[in-house]
């Protein structure tokens, strides 16, 4: 990589990390699947100048309902519940792990040793940041937050299965995330009307001031739509393998800024056993001798489902 790619990439796994703040930050009063409905809402606009996806709707109706709806309405939940941004972005990223699981029960892929290895230090870690949690986080926000992982990792299968989704390699797969977009806005609003009621929702509305008018901006537009154009240029340029773990950064910026923002410095077990958990992740990414057959899947997408923080 040129020291200007490792720029951008070090850029969006910064805009991605502080990503969980901003969503802290703005969700301030608005029921958390009401915010996500609007988030997508303003995602989804997109549409109008990304091309569809070279996918069928089934692929792109999975991926929305999984890696979109099913993650971020159990990550917005769990920030809502008391869950600092810091320790969601951490256990955010058991989706890693838990996509080789998932992948390995659906599409039979065998894991390597690296991966099984990277496994076995991310349930470490994982176990380790759940019990010496800190804060008021109830165990059930960290519940939901690894739900929120699972989800992901269902949806990077499904999108891992659809193979070359883009039909312009410059969009990259931005193509599906803005289209599978599509699928969230109704179901979170619906869902918001069961579960927080109407009452909720007409009071989100009323405190819907400048801050989660930036948060929306921030997350839908800066994030998701700059973020991923920025790191589809890199992994059209560079090796998957050279990009990826630019991404790791993620988890860390978002403990960082917590601390700095918001005074929510981790404890140790926290530490640790992120620590542990990213030292996995690291290493399930690594390259090793034997690779998974490349001829259904695109590398692009592929690298990108597999670990680009959404999310945030």
């Amino acid at each position: 990589m040129t020291r200007r790619d490792m720029l951008l990439a070090a850029l969006v796994a910064t805009m991605w990390g502080f990503n969980f703040v901003v969503i802290d930050w703005g969700m301030d009063g608005i029921p958390p699947l009401f915010f996500v409905a609007v988030r997508f809402a303003v995602v989804a606009l997109a549409v109008v100048v990304v091309p569809r996806p070279l996918a069928s709707w089934k692929t792109v109706v999975g991926v929305g309902l999984f890696m979109s709806l099913g993650q971020f309405a159990l990550l917005y939940t769990s920030i809502a519940l008391g869950l600092q941004p810091g320790i969601a972005a951490l256990l955010l990223q058991a989706q890693v792990v838990l996509t080789i699981l998932v992948a390995a029960l659906a599409l039979r892929e065998r894991p390597t040793r690296l991966q099984v290895i990277g496994v076995g230090l991310g349930t470490i870690g994982l176990g380790v940041v759940a019990l010496g949690r800190g804060g008021d986080a109830p165990a059930l926000a960290v519940v939901l937050c690894l739900l929120a992982a699972l989800s992901w990792a269902i949806g990077n299968v499904v999108a891992r299965r659809a193979g070359p989704v883009a039909p312009a390699r410059r969009f990259g797969a931005l193509s599906l995330t803005v289209w599978s977009s599509l699928v969230v806005p109704l179901p979170a609003l619906g869902l918001s009307a069961l579960i927080e009621g109407p009452d909720a929702i007409a009071a989100g509305i009323a405190a819907f001031g400048w801050r989660p008018i930036l948060s929306t901006l921030y997350t839908a537009g800066l994030c998701t739509l700059v973020g991923y154009a920025i790191f589809n240029g890199l992994l059209a340029r560079n090796r998957s393998a050279s990009v990826v773990p630019w991404v790791l950064l993620a988890p860390v910026v978002a403990m960082a800024s917590a601390a700095v923002l918001l005074g929510q410095v981790p404890n140790l077990w926290e530490t640790v056993g992120g620590a542990v958990l990213v030292a996995g992740v690291f290493v399930a990414n690594a390259p090793g001798r034997r690779r998974a057959k490349p001829a259904r899947h695109a590398p692009e997408a592929s690298a990108l489902h597999a670990v680009g923080p959404r999310s945030g």
